[in-house]
């Protein structure tokens, strides 16, 4: 049992989490997360959060610099967001992207969903039943998330919280990051297609990051809102 003085730590421990955490656009090139360090990275993925526990995404992690090329024509914000820099795709010691499932498996009722129920969850049939249908109102009624584009939205909703956790994980142990939106959509769907035998009627990406150990320090200090103008008790 954790006594004050713990709590107080832990409390200090993620705050400065926080604080040192910020969206690094250069890395020190010749500085290499450590096998061990990065697997608690994946772990902490792989055991976060996702409605209705589906998990629909799936990790490509693309060390190959010859891979992480492929996509520099058109994706500036893999280029430190300035021309003519190696960015995170050049510097980053780890680079990926999350892409997620489709409405073909995240439909309610799909063969995908009642394989993952069965063998993943590992559910009795009468709870499968109810999943079915605890799903599909949620999908038809509650959010009216029903054609392609809105489920695969709502899948990325799960890549950012797995994402967040990732980023979190990496920042307790001192180790920076980089969420990267700054991509062509169609073209990093093509190319994930041709190049990693991703088949896009079945996956999207939904974010790419990057990461590694700062080549420098921020230039400017972190800025938010006071917590006055973010928070608002009832």
């Amino acid at each position: 049992m954790k006594d004050v003085t713990d709590t107080a730590r832990i409390q200090a421990e993620i705050i400065q989490a926080f604080n040192f955490r910020h969206a690094t656009k250069v890395f020190d090139p010749d500085r290499k997360i450590s096998e061990g360090e990065f697997e608690t990275i994946l772990e902490a993925a792989r055991l976060s959060p996702t409605s209705f526990g589906h998990e629909p995404f799936k990790i490509l992690m693309i060390q190959s610099q010859e891979k992480r090329e492929l996509f520099r024509e058109f994706s500036w914000g893999a280029n430190g967001m300035m021309n003519g820099t190696t960015g995170q795709l050049g510097t980053a010691s780890h680079f990926g992207i999350i892409v997620v499932n489709t409405a073909e498996a995240m439909t309610a009722g799909s063969a995908y969903l009642q394989d993952f129920y069965r063998n993943v969850k590992q559910l009795p049939e009468d709870v499968i039943e109810i999943f079915n249908g605890a799903y599909g109102k949620f999908q038809s009624t509650d959010h009216k998330i029903t054609t392609d584009r809105e489920i695969t939205d709502w899948a990325g909703k799960q890549a950012y919280i797995v994402l967040a956790n990732m980023m979190t994980s990496a920042a307790l142990m001192g180790i920076d990051s980089c969420p990267i939106e700054g991509f062509d959509m169609d073209r990093t769907t093509e190319t994930l297609e041709k190049h990693f035998g991703i088949d896009s009627k079945h996956y999207k990406p939904a974010v790419m990051f990057a990461f590694g150990y700062r080549a420098a320090d921020p230039q400017f200090p972190k800025t938010r809102r006071t917590m006055e103008d973010t928070v608002r008790w009832f």
